[in-house]
């Protein structure tokens, strides 16, 4: 009986270090898998960004306080509709690695999980929600990115979680700029959030509607921007998956004048 159960107990143990062994080579592949991406990636980002130029305009200001270099942005929409058809926009956070190419897909799944060279990469894209319209453009646009470790796509997100980030007011003008013009947008409201599809509505049934929609992601803010926000607006929301999936990145902005 003695050698049975010894003979059972190698067995199990045999067993759990071939379960061990498999999980050890099956984590290592995805590792390596993962820093090839971010590597194939980077190497994508540096291509894009050959299609978006920084002009610097001096401000002529009457202030001579408030002289100072302006970045304006001109982005060659048709070089990188060459790369992916599906780009929509360009958009760049301050205080934040974001910088961005966005692209819209059939839906919000493809994205997650392809670059723009329509491959697969865990790392994805930057994308906007799928029922967005970039003609007019949407009372609310909306944004997505991974939240990667090495701070690309949307990893550099959490930063407006960061009282430094928050009391910058460099940091709360955000660029989008479409096809149809380049736009300035002033963040209005941060925080963080459980798994929900509130804040990722695209459609109004009235002004009313709209003007209570915007009041709540206001109050959500864990910061007081102390910008008015009515139903005239329209705004822009980022959103990014943080704590292992387990919660949510959200920031909102709305559009003002260039």
């Amino acid at each position: 009986m003695k050698k049975k159960k010894i003979k059972k107990k190698k067995v199990v143990i045999f067993l759990l270090m071939i379960i061990f062994f498999i999980l050890m080579i099956y984590s290592l592949i995805k590792i390596i898998n993962y820093y090839k991406d971010n590597k194939k990636t980077k190497k994508l980002e540096e291509t894009i960004k050959e299609s978006i130029k920084v002009v610097k305009e001096e401000n002529n200001s009457s202030d001579k306080k408030n002289e100072q270099e302006v970045e304006t942005y001109e982005v060659d929409f048709e070089s990188l509709k060459n790369i992916n058809k599906n780009v929509v926009a360009y958009i760049k956070v301050p205080g934040t690695n974001i910088d961005y190419v966005v692209v819209k897909g059939k839906d919000n799944s493809y994205y997650l999980n392809h670059d723009l060279n329509n491959e697969y990469n865990v790392l994805g894209s930057i994308f906007a929600d799928y029922r967005n319209k970039f003609d007019n453009l949407d009372k609310n646009i909306i944004v997505y990115g991974h939240d990667v470790k090495t701070g690309s796509m949307f990893g550099t997100l959490k930063n407006v979680l960061n009282s430094s980030w928050r009391e910058n007011p460099d940091n709360q003008k955000i660029v989008f700029i479409t096809e149809s013009g380049n736009y300035l947008y002033q963040v209005f409201s941060t925080y963080t959030i459980d798994p929900e599809d509130y804040y990722i509505e695209t459609n109004f049934k009235n002004d009313e509607d709209y003007q209570n929609f915007l009041n709540k992601l206001k109050y959500r803010s864990n910061y007081n921007y102390s910008v008015e926000i009515s139903s005239k607006d329209s705004i822009l929301t980022l959103s990014s998956c943080t704590n292992g999936g387990t919660k949510r990145i959200v920031l909102h902005a709305k559009k003002i004048d260039m």
